[in-house]
């Protein structure tokens, strides 16, 4: 059976860092579309950055500069380095991971397969 499992959450102060790991099962993260999104109490899922088959990435603005995606092919995990974070970026972060396709209109939590159980990111100001 196919799953994800993400690691790595934590709490930490304004302009603390953690890195957040997806580790695939059954399941090459090297090929496909992988994503994070996120999600806080009472507010939707966003897409908060993505990596493209070839490697190309992308990120929603308010992330931009401060978050940076990128896989480890050795290891079939794809990292989510979280920098200078902010009380608003708590919430509980999701790895997905999709066929090409998703990349396409990545920030659509529809266009994914596979869902990670999540894992929480807290900062305190």
């Amino acid at each position: 059976q196919v799953r994800l499992q993400e690691s790595g959450g934590g709490s930490v102060q304004t302009g603390g860092s953690l890195r957040l790991s997806c580790a695939g099962s059954l399941y090459s993260t090297n090929t496909a579309c992988m994503a994070w999104f996120r999600q806080a109490p009472g507010k939707e899922r966003e897409g908060v950055a993505v990596i493209h088959p070839d490697g190309s990435a992308y990120y929603r603005p308010s992330v931009q500069g401060r978050f940076t995606i990128a896989r480890d092919s050795a290891d079939n995990l794809v990292r989510l380095q979280l920098d200078n974070l902010k009380p608003e970026d708590t919430a509980t972060y999701y790895c997905a991971a999709g066929r090409f396709w998703a990349c396409a209109t990545w920030t659509s939590a529809t266009g994914y397969d596979y869902w990670g159980q999540g894992t929480q990111v807290t900062v305190s100001s």
